[in-house]
């Protein structure tokens, strides 16, 4: 299964982003609101200057307490992305993100982000397809 084809089976391919310089208590709220794990941080809506995840927000407050909410999202954003295109295989973004140890990527084609990918869409589209796989190998044996 190929990138596009998971995007594709995807609710809502808008990818939530938040401008540079906002504070990260409003990227908080954003998370909470849309029920996300994390909001691309882009100007324009299509280049991808970093990411912010959950994650990120709970490490800096465990670190250095509620004044990391009055911070700008630049200063804990993932500025070094790892992104994939719509022809990646879904077993190449999940090595990926395994290795990476992150579970959200955004989806670049000529340097525009389309969508945004996470972990949990690629298990969806990987269960998906492998249960194709068992009702056709079932078909087959039951000669059908």
């Amino acid at each position: 299964m190929l990138v596009h084809q998971i995007l594709r089976s995807k609710a809502s391919d808008a990818v939530v982003t938040v401008r540079s310089g906002v504070k990260v208590a409003e990227a908080a709220r954003v998370l909470a609101e849309k029920r996300i794990g994390s909001v691309v941080v882009s100007d324009d809506g299509e280049t991808a200057l970093g990411i912010l995840s959950e994650r990120d927000i709970v490490r800096e407050l465990a670190r250095s307490g509620g004044a990391c909410l009055t911070r700008d999202v630049d200063d804990y954003m993932t500025r070094k992305l790892v992104t994939c295109d719509t022809q990646m295989s879904a077993d190449k973004v999940l090595s990926m993100m395994t290795e990476g140890r992150f579970r959200h990527m955004p989806v670049v084609e000529n340097g525009r982000m389309v969508g945004l990918i996470t972990l949990g869409d690629v298990v969806k589209a990987r269960l998906t397809e492998l249960a194709m796989e068992k009702d056709a190998l079932e078909g087959m044996i039951m000669g059908h």
